[in-house]
């Protein structure tokens, strides 16, 4: 016979692969929606910002478990949340009824500060890939503290002053559960709340790895459905990148440009409406130099940690994990996310004050830039010649600049396929950066600007979204 609960009795719940919390039976908010399947009380937790759907076999009476639950959890924020057990216990509060509910395999998740917040939202964490366990085999894991919100749908546009983002690239395969074993060897995950904002070419790629690595990351991203692969996986959904930054211990971001860089950090319910004391804030943007000084400067001011650390490679790479970090800044910060660049990259480079690094990834997506544009116009010329341009790319791929950048993208000159891998709007967005930074140090840059104007003109013939090999249809 199921177990019968009042409102404010205390218990011990479990939530999938965590161990067993103190916590409360609250009456749930009433636009939450309730869940279908098994009977289960609302909980919160103590000592933590965490509300749940519990089912009714994971819970168990607080008093009559306690010295089995203190001996097998001695953590430091266990101990705080027992210390908050009693003082809900001296208040005296006076319990109701509740009536049961039901729940499915997923498990809904509130996280605010005020219980009758109106901008009050419920999560929802996906618990079907996690393990079940049984009330009477809890397992040590994280505590439910590290139990961010995850929900099936983020806060509309207009309640974030967020614009949604195209959909870029093909589907993900599912990531798998967590383990500590990576393309790039065995990774000991860190034991902190990592936080990534956006979820474009590049990012899903990171996210995957950091998760596949063991990691604990909470995401974002302006287009709801992107994050909900990841959230099955699980990884825990924020509201705002605010909130995102505020639960998370070190917060990575990979945006588009300078402008969204900006808006991200600065906009309303931005990274700086999170930072406080101690928060680390990891921009991973490719942008120009002074936008990378701007949000630095905005994150240490409000007392927050900042490291620049633009990525090199592409959609393919990021996946592989096989990515290079470039990074300036808080030197402890970049020793503090070694595990997470070696998720994600195959080395990583630390090239000193703020600013350098955009610096080093401009020059670097320039050079890309116009060799991508010199490769399409010889292509274009070989067909031009009655040339065989198949016979154009077996040469230069065993010749001197042979490399998978020349096959690859001669391949898919080839075929006519600009599936992105490296968006043509982007590499056109960096040229343009690079050019400016060179006009501000009076350095010639002749070669990179007719690139920028080819990647222009192929804009102009609705190019933007695929991938840069697309500069081709220029010469067509």
């Amino acid at each position: 016979m199921a177990a019968h609960f009042k409102i404010g009795e205390l218990v011990w719940g479990k939530m999938g692969k965590y161990p067993p919390w103190p916590g409360k039976i609250v009456k749930p908010p009433k636009d939450m929606k309730k869940p279908k399947g098994k009977p289960c009380y609302f909980v919160k937790f103590f000592g933590t910002e965490d509300h749940a759907w519990i089912k009714v076999d994971q819970l168990k009476p607080f008093q009559p478990h306690k010295e089995d639950m203190v001996k097998a959890n001695k953590s430091k924020r266990f101990l705080q949340a027992l210390d908050a057990v009693e003082e809900f216990i001296n208040k005296k509060k006076v319990p109701e009824v509740l009536t049961t509910t039901a729940i499915g395999p997923a498990a809904i998740i509130k996280r605010t500060h005020v219980k009758d917040d109106p901008h009050f939202r419920h999560f929802l964490l996906s618990q079907s890939d996690k393990p079940s366990g049984s009330a009477s085999s809890f397992h040590a894991a994280p505590p439910p503290s590290t139990l961010q919100a995850a929900c099936a749908h983020l806060t509309t546009a207009s309640e974030t002053g967020a614009t949604n983002h195209v959909t870029l690239g093909m589907p993900l395969a599912s990531v798998q559960a967590a383990d500590t074993t990576a393309a790039n060897g065995n990774i000991t995950p860190i034991d902190k709340r990592i936080g990534f904002l956006g979820l474009g070419l590049m990012g899903c790629g990171m996210v995957q790895n950091l998760l596949k690595t063991g990691h604990n990351v909470t995401v974002w991203s302006r287009t709801a459905s992107k994050c909900d692969i990841f959230v099955q996986d699980g990884a825990y959904l924020g509201r705002t990148p605010a909130e995102v930054v505020s639960s998370c211990d070190i917060t990575l971001a990979c945006i588009a440009d300078p402008a969204a860089a900006k808006e991200l950090v600065l906009g309303p319910s931005g990274v700086l409406q999170g930072i406080r004391p101690g928060k680390c804030y990891v921009d991973m943007s490719t942008v120009d130099p002074e936008t990378a000084v701007d949000i630095s400067e905005a994150v240490t001011l409000r007392g927050g940690r900042y490291l620049e650390a633009p990525v090199s490679g592409n959609k393919r790479l990021s996946e592989d994990g096989g990515l290079l970090v470039l990074a300036a800044g808080d030197r402890a910060l970049y020793d503090e996310c070694n595990s997470c660049f070696q998720a994600i990259c195959r080395r990583a480079f630390y090239l000193g004050e703020v600013g350098s690094a955009a610096r080093m990834a401009l020059v670097v997506n320039m050079i890309l830039g116009s060799f991508m544009t010199s490769l399409a116009e010889g292509f274009s010329l070989a067909q031009r010649c009655g040339l065989s341009q198949q016979t154009l790319l077996d040469v230069l791929s065993l010749g001197p600049i042979g490399s998978s950048l020349v096959e690859q993208k001669g391949l898919g000159i080839l075929q006519g396929d600009y599936e992105p891998n490296s968006s043509l709007k982007h590499v056109q967005k960096d040229l343009r950066l690079a050019l400016a930074m060179g006009d501000m140090l009076h350095q010639q840059t002749p070669v990179a600007a007719a690139a920028n104007e080819m990647f222009k003109k192929a804009k102009s013939l609705d190019q933007s979204e695929n991938d840069m090999s697309a500069v081709y249809r220029v010469y067509e």
